[in-house]
């Protein structure tokens, strides 16, 4: 352990350091001819990357935002789907010190116009099948005068800049020093109340990631290494592009949505030996067994993004040939605990355990009204230590002091996660309930604040409350309960009305599957919504 613990201290150093540049720790410094993507296309064709070929595009791409007026510290978002040109991007965006700003591409215009507000960015990098989102319109008006590069097919005529053309540009000789404090990524997480929130992700943050890459998912040079996860969200971000970046070590990016036949395909078509995906993936490949191919070669199967079931890792065992081992973590951690891969940190399973405190950090269950931990097997608060977690890097919401206030105790000894959980003699983390309401569905956090906002505006609705019930399949789908205005017919077209208003207003998959017409919605004597009375029913 001692060795373990000497390398998070170098991950550490070599990340926090004042002159530290993102792009040469994430891909200058690696061989030029070593492959850092394989794209793989839904017809099972390929095109490897190499560490050179994203130096050189993205060092172009760096000087053509410089020139369109983007420096350190100014905002630049993505709408894109996962292809070589979004690893492109982000390493330019880096390069000038600028900071990314990840955007779903599931997300509707009102969704992403909240995003682009709440950071400030005005450029955006885009593709044609997402460039309606971006107006001018209602949502996103024309005068926020937004910059915007269009990757893919030509034809747009809307005078948007060719990123093809941008790519003729000179290459930036030096990338920017930010520095260990500065911030790399922005990314937007959900809650139970208000708009989403900002995580900035500082750049020493990526110390976290690749030990995680490497604790947690084992992550060796010999691997056909991939996840699944999309990189809109903290898991795909965090470790499919940014920790094999960092490691320098290959990863397969699927440039297509997810079906079950396709994900069988390639994990047998390239001979995938690490994988990690959430527990919605692994429940639609048990589902198309029948489609699996007959010589897989995994050796490591990793979950996350929420709880996993236990008869998906039995499954796993005999269809896989390996268990599927829990892992937790959140947008404003990165991973913190894990059933490890690393032979190092290998343990006995135990049953619906997410795992061990992983290298770097030290998490406790606090007890409900006091930051006192908890005895073994009593459930309570799962709060990190920040005393003795140095890989802990989340210091606040960008521009919400309230908020962070409410994810620290008072003498900020410990930042509190939000969930519930019980730990085990031997330091095995339980995880129990969300205490924050937010729905957890195939591995997205779905704030209910922001689906029954969409609801509330509906002319037919006067009252709206979102809740997750569980599912065989997504773990958990959204369920609305909605009290209708008198001489409103609440039926199934009203129904209808809301699920696609919520796809067109939020986004396609946090619609509610389940739409519930009530008289009144349970609150407790102070008129405190009652959640807990909803998902009971």
């Amino acid at each position: 352990m001692t060795s373990i613990r000497r390398h998070v201290e170098d991950l550490v150093s070599r990340f926090d350091h004042p002159r530290a540049r993102a792009a040469e720790l994430l891909c200058d410094r690696h061989p030029a001819d070593a492959v850092a993507f394989t794209v793989v296309e839904p017809d099972l064709s390929r095109r490897d990357w190499t560490f050179g070929e994203l130096r050189t595009r993205s060092a172009r791409l760096a000087t053509a935002l410089a020139d369109l007026g983007a420096g350190p510290g100014d905002r630049v978002a993505t709408l894109l789907g996962k292809s070589a040109d979004l690893v492109v991007t982000l390493l330019a965006i880096w390069r000038i010190g600028a900071v990314h700003v990840p955007l779903f591409t599931a997300l509707a215009p009102p969704a992403i116009a909240t995003r682009l507000a709440g950071s400030g960015a005005r450029i955006v990098v885009t593709e044609p099948a997402q460039r309606a989102k971006l107006g001018p319109s209602e949502d996103i008006p024309a005068a926020w005068r937004l910059t915007v590069i269009t990757a893919g097919a030509a034809g747009d005529q809307r005078g948007d800049h060719r990123f093809e053309r941008l790519l003729q540009a000179p290459e930036q000789p030096v990338p920017v020093a930010m520095g260990g404090e500065a911030t790399l990524v922005e990314l937007y997480t959900s809650g139970t109340t208000g708009p989403a929130k900002g995580v900035p992700v500082p750049l020493w943050a990526v110390a976290s990631m690749l030990a995680y890459q490497e604790f947690g998912l084992d992550h060796q040079e010999t691997d056909v290494f991939w996840n699944a996860a999309d990189p809109g969200w903290a898991y795909g971000l965090y470790h499919a592009i940014i920790g094999p970046l960092g490691l320098g070590r290959r990863s397969l990016m699927l440039h297509s949505g997810f079906s079950a036949r396709l994900t069988w395909a390639v994990l047998g078509a390239f001979r995938v030996t690490n994988f990690t995906a959430g527990p919605t993936v692994y429940r639609a490949l048990r589902a198309a067994e029948d489609l699996a191919p007959p010589d897989l070669l995994l050796r490591h199967c990793s979950s996350a993004g929420e709880p996993l079931p236990a008869d998906v890792s039995a499954w796993a065992e005999r269809a896989l040939g390996v268990p599927v081992l829990d892992h937790y973590g959140q947008t404003e951690l990165g991973m913190a605990v894990a059933n490890a891969w690393h032979p190092g940190l290998r343990a006995e399973r135990r049953p619906g355990s997410m795992g061990r405190a992983l290298p770097g950090w030290r998490l406790d269950v606090l007890r409900p009204e006091t930051a006192e931990p908890a005895a073994p097997g009593e459930r309570g608060r799962l709060a990190v230590d920040l005393a003795a977690s140095p890989l802990m890097w989340f210091s606040g919401y960008r521009g919400a002091p309230g908020r962070t206030a409410e994810r620290f105790t008072a003498d900020r000894r410990w930042y509190l996660t939000g969930d519930t959980a019980a730990r085990d003699d031997e330091g095995n983390f339980h995880f129990t309930a969300r205490d924050d309401d937010v729905i957890l569905m195939a591995g997205y956090r779905i704030g209910p604040s922001e689906v029954e906002s969409v609801l509330l505006a509906h002319p037919a609705v006067t009252e709206a409350a979102v809740v997750g019930v569980p599912d065989d399949l997504r773990g958990e789908v959204v369920a609305a309960h909605v009290v209708v205005r008198p001489g409103h017919d609440a039926g199934p077209a009203l129904a209808a009305e809301l699920q696609a208003l919520v796809k067109a207003r939020f986004a396609a998959h946090a619609y509610p599957r389940i739409v519930r017409f009530v008289a009144e919605l349970p609150r407790t004597p102070s008129g405190k919504l009652q959640r807990s009375a909803l998902r009971s029913r």
